[in-house]
């Protein structure tokens, strides 16, 4: 066991090319995933899909429980939000059965994405694309794992009570013209919670837009941690930390 564990730290968190590897097969996987679950939000459902689910459902199993073995601070994992998104995800993809009443948890796997230091340390290293528009990527990988989350929700609560909710496509574009404020009005979400639910939409959605303009807009910054007052973001030209003064020796490829 302990030998296992040790091979299982040495994939999650090593920094051989192995691990690297393992970490970018994972993250591949996770987009797959995202994607399908996106587009049989879309079909009805088919023994197909359900099988396929079932599939995915058991390599996420695995991979969540080589994820906690391999951790060495368990508890504070389980007190994680993604910890418990993985579990809902996990019992949804593997409980087909129970229709699309509780497989919009499915949708809960994307909050895995880009959520671990050790992959958003490996991309900033292998891809100056990444580097140059980190928070620009970040910014939009969550205002799109809201958009799903939040569309999935106004169809499980909504499509069995509301006729303006018939399909995945009403709720993502209830969801889309809440968020952005534009409110044609021709779909409404009935019942208080459907209010709530709007609510929440329309809050947490214009401030994850207004982030991501925030950071399109704004003067493009460079990571490089000032050796001496630890400041993180300077410009790509620059010779000096604006906050202490110290030479600064930031890598340019050239590009800037």
């Amino acid at each position: 066991m302990t030998a296992l564990i040790c091979r299982l730290k040495a994939l999650y968190e090593g920094d051989t090319d192995r691990a690297h590897r393992f970490r970018y097969a994972l993250l591949v996987f996770d987009l797959t995933t995202v994607l399908f679950i996106i587009v049989s939000s879309f079909v009805p459902r088919h023994p197909l899909v359900e099988g396929v689910d079932v599939v995915i459902g058991l390599v996420v199993l695995t991979d969540f429980v080589a994820r906690f073995l391999a951790s060495e601070q368990r508890k504070r994992e389980l007190l994680r939000p993604t910890t418990w998104a993985d579990l809902a995800a996990i019992a949804s993809f593997l409980a087909p059965v129970v229709g699309e009443g509780a497989g919009f948890l499915r949708i809960l796997r994307t909050l895995r994405l880009l959520r671990t230091y050790q992959l958003l340390d490996r991309l900033r290293a292998d891809f100056a694309f990444f580097r140059r528009h980190e928070e620009v990527i970040i910014a939009v990988v969550n205002l799109a794992v809201f958009v799903f989350i939040m569309t999935s929700i106004v169809y499980a609560t909504q499509h069995r009570s509301n006729p303006a909710i018939a399909n995945y496509a009403d709720a993502l574009y209830f969801t889309v013209t809440s968020l952005t404020t534009t409110g044609y009005g021709d779909i409404t979400l009935q019942g208080t919670s459907g209010r709530l639910i709007s609510v929440v939409v329309m809050i947490c959605g214009v401030t994850l837009f207004l982030r991501l303009a925030q950071v399109l807009f704004r003067p493009t910054k460079v990571r490089h941690p000032c050796p001496t007052c630890g400041l993180q973001r300077h410009d790509p030209d620059a010779v000096h930390c604006k906050a202490c003064g110290t030479l600064l020796n930031i890598p340019d490829e050239g590009t800037y």
